[in-house]
């Protein structure tokens, strides 16, 4: 669950990490699309703030994807490279490893967030492989294979089975879904 406080004069306008530490609060979703938009967060600040929350120390869940007509240019991997790069920049490879699923990558194709559209179970693959394919390279090949990439584009009771049997799809980013009771189809779609 993302949590952030507004603070009405300050620019970056999100909690204090040390605040969530304090609440026990393990995991914080950083650059998710609505942030990125009504925001106007770059990849720069989301790095800084991924950052931030590492030396607080939290987990982070990375939100990256791209816009639909992004998509439809062919310019996915790209997108999703260049706003995991500023992310790359800020990092040693031991920040990615320093504990289980320290960083977690969260792929959200923009035109899919609750908007009932999903990636099909190949598209997703595609954009996950790129993903591990761009860390491998980035980072490391150890950090690569061991990088938690979920996916988070309308996911539901009907196309989380699809998608849970994808090598690169390593779970969910779970939106309006975790409200009602199909969630625990979700929660289990990898065990079946």
């Amino acid at each position: 669950m993302p949590i952030s406080s507004r603070r009405e004069h300050s620019q970056e306008r999100s909690g204090n990490p040390a605040q969530l530490v304090d609440a026990q609060i393990p995991y914080v979703i950083l650059g998710h699309s609505e942030r990125r938009t009504l925001f106007h967060e770059t990849s720069e600040l989301v790095a800084q703030k991924t950052r931030a929350a590492l030396d607080a120390p939290l987990k982070v869940i990375l939100c990256i994807g791209e816009t639909l007509k992004e998509r439809e240019d062919g310019k996915t991997a790209e997108v999703c490279q260049g706003q995991l790069q500023a992310v790359v920049a800020v990092l040693k490879e031991a920040d990615w490893r320093r504990a289980v699923y320290n960083i977690v990558v969260a792929y959200e194709p923009v035109w899919a967030i609750g908007t009932g559209k999903v990636a099909t179970s190949a598209q997703a693959q595609e954009t996950h492989a790129d993903i591990r394919s761009y860390l491998s390279k980035a980072v490391s090949s150890n950090v690569a294979s061991s990088t938690r990439i979920i996916y988070g584009g309308s996911v539901n009771a009907a196309n989380c089975k699809e998608l849970a049997t994808q090598p690169d799809v390593d779970g969910f980013l779970v939106g309006g879904a975790s409200l009602k009771p199909e969630f625990i189809n979700i929660i289990n779609a990898k065990k079946q």
